[in-house]
Order: C-alpha cells, then structure tokens, then sequence
C-alpha cells in the first residue's frame, strides 16, 4: 500500500489531502510512523524523529495513529488477495507476498492480476497500492518499490540479473545501512560488486547471511511463499518526553511495554522463550540485554520478574534513558509452550 497510514488519514479527512501529514507523535520525543507523498517531498520519513521531521518540514501536519482503522481497512485488502490465491504471505498490515502461480481465477498473466488487484484494493478503499511482479520474492519486493505510488513494475526472468547488478547493496531488501556500510567499507558498492564475490568471503565477513547475499546478488531466491508463517517475536517501546533516571522511574516506564507483549500473548495463545530489554540513552546510544529459558514463560508474573532482573544488569544509570522496549522471542503456541513445560518438570 502507498503511505498506508498517512493515506488512509488523508481519506478519511479531507481537510488533510494534498498536504504533508505525519502519522505519530509531534512532541519533542515523538516519532513518525508514516509520511504521506507530500511529506516525503520534504525528506520526511517513517521512523524519523518528529522534531527532524518539523525542521525538514515545518508545515507538517501530525495526526494520532488509529490501528484499529488500519487492521480493519488491511483486512479488506486481505479478503481481496484471497480471491485470487490461499498462498498470502503478509509482512505488515500494508504488505504482502502472494504467489500466483495456479491461481482460484485461473488468469495466466501475473501483471493482468496485480492490476485487477490493486483495481479492486482502489475501487473498496480509495486507497491505491503498488505492486511488484516476479520470478522470486526478492525480486518481486524490489520491483514493488520501482513505481510508487500507484503504479507496478515487471521483472521477468531474463532481466532479473541485470536489474540487481546495477542497484547499489544499501537498496537491497534485507541490507540496512549498518550492513551497506561494512559492504562499502569492503570494497562493495553494487549488486555487480557483490556477484563478484565468493561465498565463502562472505560467509566468513556475514556469517550465514554471507550466503543469502551471494544468491541475491545472482537473482535467486528460493524461498517460497509461506501462507502459514509463525509470528517469532512480539515486542513494545516507549519514547519517553523526559529522560529517566532512576531505578524505580525504569521498572514503571517499562511496564506499559510489559503490559502490552503479555496481552498479545494472551489474545495469540503464544509463550516466548527470551526476553530482550532495549534501552536507548540520551545520547542515543543504544544497548539490548536478553535472557533465554529453557521452558517458555508462563505467565506475565514471570515475566516481570525476568524484565525486573535485565533491568537491573543496566544499573546504575551514567547517564538518562530516553527509550525502553521488550521484546519476547522464540515464540510458540500455547498447547507447544504447556507440552515443553511438563517434559522439563517430568
């Protein structure tokens, strides 16, 4: 979807089309969550500081997220994927990989689908939505990047290693700019520079994602569609207005976060195996600390009780904290985490 949250506002609100609209936060700590095209004129971007954002764009407009809006409009996308093909594969409310290679329409053309599809998402919406056709889920993802918003880009089986070759490795979905940096530093600039690497160099610089970028980097991805795909870890953050500097100010601004992952917990019947305490200082430093178990955490008691002792291992403060998150992983589902519990007891 293009700009989902910022659209669906800007829909919803008439007052707000044609204008640059942040969704999130306007206070000194707030951050945006999305950024309409206008505002993306101006450089603004998600995940930005909302005062970056103001300074790049002083005419911006802040609107409160509305998620339940956005779970309710993602769903009617959803059912519309779904007349097409049971192989849906979502990332996030806005996005989604779908294989359509025996699809319920029997429609040979994948571009002819992606147009039906986004013709139907615009027509029960009045939101557009870009796609991305291919022979692969890499690939399909970059394509879905190459024409927004409103529009589609092909990248057929003999173009495939000539379009990533000329990409810079920072546009590559799943490099962050951490990893583009460490790539340059290496000498590695494009998808060309990358092909023109062993995949035992890369391994020994990546790790096992050394091998996912050796195969990318020569257009393949085997990987297929997975409609079926676990969640694997719930978190929650806070961005505080003043920094905190105190024991006690930590343990009750991280409880909200606490609160939060144990509800979907209990809504997704799912246990988690780790739980990871993120702290982000004033100085924006950032650090995580984790502890796994060997049975899942049962209950939200539990839990508090591990936040309490990660907690505790970032004390005492140098220095003020203006961001806490949790995060629990290694889910699983609720009759998994209960069968795991007795074998370790018996």
């Amino acid at each position: 979807m293009d700009a989902f949250y910022a659209s669906v506002e800007q829909r919803d609100n008439p007052a707000l089309r044609g204008k640059p609209v942040a969704v999130g936060g306007s206070q000194a700590r707030g951050v945006v969550a999305a950024a309409s095209y206008e505002a993306r004129q101006f450089g603004v971007r998600s995940a930005m500081p909302s005062s970056t954002a103001l300074r790049k764009c002083p005419d911006l407009i802040f609107v409160k997220p509305r998620f339940e809006v956005y779970k309710a409009v993602s769903r009617q996308i959803r059912e519309i994927f779904a007349e097409y093909t049971p192989l849906i594969e979502p990332l996030s409310l806005d996005e989604a990989y779908l294989d359509v290679t025996e699809n319920l329409k029997g429609i040979e053309s994948a571009t002819q689908i992606a147009q039906e599809i986004r013709a139907a998402i615009l027509h029960h919406t009045q939101l557009t939505a870009s796609a991305g056709i291919s022979y692969n889920k890499f690939l399909a993802k970059l394509a879905s990047d190459y024409r927004k918003p409103n529009g589609q880009f092909v990248i057929k089986p003999a173009q495939g290693l000539a379009f990533v070759e000329q990409l810079r490795v920072g546009e590559f979905h799943g490099i962050g700019p951490a990893t583009a940096a460490r790539l340059n530093q290496l000498g590695i600039f494009s998808g060309l520079d990358l092909r023109q690497q062993t995949e035992t160099f890369l391994r020994q610089h990546f790790g096992k994602a050394g091998s996912y970028y050796y195969h990318i980097a020569r257009a393949i991805d085997h990987r297929p569609v997975r409609p079926d795909r676990q969640r694997k870890s719930v978190g929650s953050e806070t961005t505080f207005e003043q920094d905190l500097t105190t024991p006690e100010e930590l343990l009750s601004g991280l409880q909200p976060c606490l609160d939060s992952v144990w509800s979907y917990c209990q809504r997704a019947e799912v246990r988690g195996r780790t739980l990871t305490l993120k702290v982000k200082y004033a100085d924006f430093q950032q650090i995580t600390r984790s502890r796994t178990l060997l049975a899942p955490i049962s209950s939200q008691a539990m839990a508090e009780q591990l936040s309490r002792e990660l907690t505790a291992s970032v004390l005492p403060l140098a220095k003020g904290v203006r961001l806490l998150g949790l995060t629990l992983s290694n889910l699983e589902t609720l009759e998994e985490a209960v069968g795991k519990q007795l074998a370790f007891l018996f």
